[in-house]
């Protein structure tokens, strides 16, 4: 079916089909290639400044409880307003993109955020925060689904799940650095000084770059059209398989907001009693997710993406476990196999829709975001709530809860993929 036909945008010309000529394979960025490193550094510092500034409350909820009165379950409203505020908005700025270019709406939308990031710390109240949250998270809307999308118009796609998984890497590095750095500022001068150098990093971030990525060269505009919008976001509910990796990535997500939500105040309470920069620095773990997205790519090669979501979802399930112990160590290392089987899940499962969607590939993009900034706000809140009625235990409960969903979908799948196989017609020879 053309792209015509479904009401997509022509953006499914980006991608080269078996019958494209070699001249259009060449010119997408492939690793060793022209403006790949810059490409590849750009959507990094985009990454970066995306997640420091969407997460940049989360070290800092215990001192946010203290200044305003409030408990645990109502401060981390910080932070999954902002991931709300980026769900909701993802798909219609996903819309733009088609519109009027990935490359403008990243700018655009980095712009805004890093603007809003500036205003947050003189915020003088909690509601007031909340809203200047939310608001950052739907300017950051722009980012996640046209950097995917981008990706997948301007690169070859036997180097797409790399490619993106150093997009993903960018962003456990921002998520890292943002509360690493939150930590020991905090500590100091407090949670508004702290929030404030967050922003001033995140502009350096964002003129670096616009300044380093590539114009685009396959980009095709597509329509407006609020009928052609809604046309193709059905087509895409409408495949399994996406639906599946929707399903998996808010699962995930839901494990990871509620567990890094809620661990700063596990730290500060007995027998741990840590103190603030030093629980910040408790998120250098994100390293490991930094090595586990970039190395996806390989993961799927060895066990295929049905094989990597079953390691992801076990080693997720490992580090929840060996989490409730109740001396430091072990909940380190527990933390470690959360974020490296969350990072790699997610960068699997990313990758994944990207390469299933034909068409409209931003809109599919920004579904797969928007689930998955649902389940950051699902696990934000719930998680806190949890924690609040039974302690570690209960958020612990919840993350295995979301990990046996994300395990038996892909079950499902696999049993799907099985009955279409033996439904598929004998090759003649």
């Amino acid at each position: 079916m053309s792209p015509a036909s479904t009401g997509a945008s022509t953006v499914v010309d980006a991608v080269p089909s078996v019958s494209a000529s070699d001249s259009m394979a060449d010119s997408r960025m492939a690793p060793g290639g022209p403006g790949y490193r810059r490409m590849s550094f750009a959507l990094f510092l985009a990454g970066v400044a995306t997640f420091a500034l969407l997460y940049s409350t989360q070290a800092l909820l215990p001192l946010i409880s203290g200044e305003f009165g409030v408990a645990p379950s109502e401060a981390s409203w910080t932070v999954a307003a902002a991931t709300g505020g980026l769900a909701v908005f993802v798909l219609p700025m996903s819309a733009l993109s088609e519109r009027f270019g990935r490359r403008t709406v990243m700018t655009g939308s980095l712009a805004v955020a890093v603007t809003v990031g500036l205003v947050v710390p003189f915020a003088p109240s909690l509601g007031v925060l909340v809203v200047l949250r939310a608001l950052q998270g739907a300017a950051l809307a722009g980012l996640p689904a046209s950097a995917t999308a981008y990706l997948a118009e301007e690169v070859r796609p036997k180097a797409l799940v790399t490619a993106i998984g150093l997009f993903v890497a960018g962003n456990s590095v921002g998520g890292m650095s943002g509360r690493v750095i939150t930590g020991w500022v905090a500590q100091e001068w407090g949670w508004r000084v702290a929030v404030g150098v967050i922003g001033a990093i995140a502009v350096a971030c964002a003129v670096a770059f616009r300044l380093l990525l590539p114009a685009p060269r396959h980009f095709a505009a597509g329509s407006l059209r609020p009928r052609v919008l809604a046309r193709t976001v059905r087509e895409h509910l409408a495949d399994p398989l996406l639906r599946r990796l929707y399903a998996i990535g808010a699962l995930f997500m839901t494990v990871f907001g509620g567990v890094y939500t809620v661990i700063g105040y596990r730290l500060t309470e007995a027998p741990f009693s840590l103190p603030q920069g030093v629980i910040g620095s408790i998120f250098l773990v994100y390293l490991v997710g930094t090595v586990s997205a970039s190395t996806a790519g390989r993961l799927v090669g060895r066990l295929g993406r049905r094989g990597a979501l079953y390691l992801a979802g076990g080693t997720t399930a490992s580090g929840l476990l060996l989490s409730l112990a109740g001396s430091l160590v072990p909940v380190l290392l527990g933390l470690v196999l959360i974020t490296a089987g969350f990072f790699a899940g997610h960068a699997v499962a990313s990758s994944a829709v990207s390469k299933t969607a034909t068409h409209g590939r931003a809109q599919a993009s920004a579904l797969y975001q928007s689930a998955y900034y649902v389940g950051s706000s699902a696990g934000s809140t719930v998680g806190a709530l949890a924690f609040h009625a039974g302690g570690w235990a209960g958020t612990v409960g919840v993350g295995l809860l979301a990990v046996l969903g994300v395990v038996t979908i892909t079950v499902l799948g696999s049993r799907a993929a099985r009955v279409a196989a033996r439904r598929s017609p004998a090759p003649v020879h």
